[in-house]
C-alpha cells in the first residue's frame, strides 16, 4: 500500500482523542449516502416516468402521420397506403379520420375527440386492442343495427354510460337544412367497449367509431384525415416520415411524427430531470461540508504527527495526499452505501409499486422506476468529485505546516 493511503487508513481507523471527530465522520458518510440514495432513486423514477410516457404515447398514437396541407382529406387512400408500405422501415399503415363532436349520455353531455378507424388495420399500427374491454375485432355493426362506438373509460364515467348503453353523437359537419334554418343532426351509437390507456388526457375525451360512419358523420365521403404509419424504430420517425413524403410525391403531402407532436412534454421531462439532479446534489454538498469539518479537526488533532512526518522526510505533496485520501475514503464509503441503498429502494418500489398517483393529475397512475447504469456512474462520480473538492482545503492547510512550528506547538 502507498505510504499516503496507509497513513490515511490508519487515521480513519485509529481511536480518536476527541470522540466528537468520530461522530462527525459517521455523519459525513451518512450524509453522502443519503444524498446518493436520493439521487439514484429520483433519477430512476424520472427514467421510469419518461419511459412509461413514451410507451403509452406510442401505444395510442402512430409513429408517423401522413397528412395534406390545408387539412384537405386524402382521397384514394388505399393506393397511398400501398405506396407507403413499400418504404423501408415502415411496418404497417392505416387510414383514420379525426374531428371533434359532442356526445350525450343519459343525463350529461360532453365534448369528445372522435376518431374513425378500421379496427383491424388500426391494430397493426397502434396498441388499441390491448386497451379495449371487452375485446373487439371490428366496429362494423350488423345491417340494420345501431353503429358501434368505443368510449374512453373516464369519459364514460362522466357521461354515466356503460357497455351496451346508447349515446347520441353530433358533429358540426353533420347537419340538415330545414325551414327553421340549419340544424345539427344527431346520430345514435351503442357503446361496444371502453378504452383505457392509463393516460387521463386521452381516456377523458377519446371516442372510436367505424371509419365509414366517421366519413359520413364528417361529410368526407371517400376521404380520410390522414394515414397512420408504424415504423421499426420509433426514434427514427422523423427520417422515415421524410422518406414517406418523398415516396408519395411530395407536396401537397406532409408528415408529422409522435416526437414532434409531444416535444413540449419531452423537453419538460428532460429539464425536470436535470433540475432534480442539481437540487438533490445539494444534499451531497451539505455532506461535503461535514467532510471538510472532519478533516480540519483531524488536522488539528494530528498537528504533531504532521510535524514528525515532515521532519522525517515526508513532502508537502505527501501530506496533501494523506488528507485528500482520507476525504476520498469517506466519500467513497458514503457513495457505496448510498448506491446499494438506492438500488434496493428502487427495486422495491419497482416491484411492489406501493406509491399510487391520482390519474386526474398525472398521466400515469403508479410510480414507475427504470434504473440505468449510466445514472449510477454519474451519481458516483459526482459524489466522489464533491468529496475530493471538500478535502482539498484541509489537506492544503496541513501540507503548509512547518515541521518545527508543528512540533513546538505540541
Amino acid at each position: 500500500m502507498l505510504f499516503e493511503w496507509f497513513v490515511a487508513w490508519r487515521y480513519l481507523r485509529a481511536r480518536r482523542k476527541t470522540r466528537f471527530i468520530s461522530i462527525i465522520t459517521i455523519i459525513s458518510i451518512a450524509g453522502v449516502a443519503v444524498g446518493v440514495m436520493a439521487l439514484t432513486v429520483v433519477l430512476g423514477v424520472m427514467n421510469g416516468f419518461e419511459e412509461e410516457i413514451h410507451r403509452r404515447i406510442i401505444g395510442i398514437n402512430a409513429h408517423v402521420i401522413l397528412l395534406k396541407y390545408g387539412a384537405e382529406p386524402i382521397r384514394d387512400y388505399g393506393t397511398i397506403i400501398d405506396i407507403v408500405e413499400t418504404v423501408p422501415e415502415v411496418v404497417a399503415a392505416a387510414p383514420f379520420t379525426y374531428s371533434k363532436g359532442v356526445i350525450k349520455g343519459y343525463e350529461r353531455s360532453d365534448g369528445a375527440v372522435i376518431r374513425g378507424a378500421d379496427l383491424e388495420r388500426e391494430a397493426r399500427v397502434t396498441d388499441i386492442m390491448e386497451n379495449i374491454k371487452p375485446r373487439l375485432e371490428t366496429l362494423t355493426a350488423e345491417s340494420g343495427e345501431i353503429p358501434l362506438m368505443i368510449v374512453g373509460d373516464e369519459l364514460a364515467l362522466r357521461l354515466r354510460v356503460a357497455v351496451g348503453d346508447t349515446v347520441a353523437l353530433s358533429s358540426p359537419f353533420d347537419y340538415v337544412v330545414t325551414p327553421m334554418g340549419v340544424m345539427t343532426s344527431v346520430s345514435q351509437f351503442r357503446v361496444a367497449g371502453l378504452y383505457s390507456s392509463g393516460m387521463y388526457e386521452y381516456d377523458q375525451q377519446l371516442v372510436y367509431i367505424d371509419l365509414p360512419e366517421a366519413q359520413r358523420l364528417f361529410g368526407m365521403r371517400d376521404g380520410v384525415t390522414g394515414i397512420e404509419i408504424k415504423v421499426e424504430d420509433p426514434w427514427r420517425a422523423p427520417e422515415v416520415g421524410s422518406a414517406v413524403v418523398t415516396a408519395v410525391g411530395g407536396f401537397p403531402y406532409r408528415a408529422n411524427n409522435w416526437i414532434y407532436l409531444n416535444r413540449n412534454l419531452f423537453t419538460w421531462m428532460r429539464t425536470e430531470k436535470k433540475v432534480m439532479f442539481w437540487i438533490l446534489s445539494l444534499i451531497i454538498m451539505v455532506a461535503a461540508f461535514n467532510i471538510a469539518s472532519t478533516l480540519i479537526m483531524v488536522v488539528m488533532e494530528k498537528t504533531r504527527d504532521i510535524g514528525v512526518m515532515k521532519s522525517m522526510g515526508a513532502t508537502a505533496r505527501s501530506i496533501l495526499r494523506i488528507f485528500v485520501a482520507e476525504g476520498l475514503v469517506i466519500g467513497f464509503s458514503g457513495m457505496l452505501i448510498g448506491s446499494m441503498g438506492g438500488f434496493i429502494l428502487a427495486s422495491l418500489l419497482d416491484r411492489y409499486q406501493f406509491i399510487n398517483l391520482p390519474g386526474d393529475v398525472y398521466p400515469v397512475e403508479t410510480l414507475p422506476v427504470l434504473m440505468k447504469l449510466s445514472d449510477f456512474v454519474l451519481v458516483a462520480v459526482a459524489a466522489i468529485l464533491i468529496s475530493f473538492l471538500a478535502a482539498l482545503y484541509p489537506a492544503w492547510k496541513a501540507a503548509r505546516m512547518a515541521p518545527v512550528e508543528a512540533i513546538r506547538n505540541e
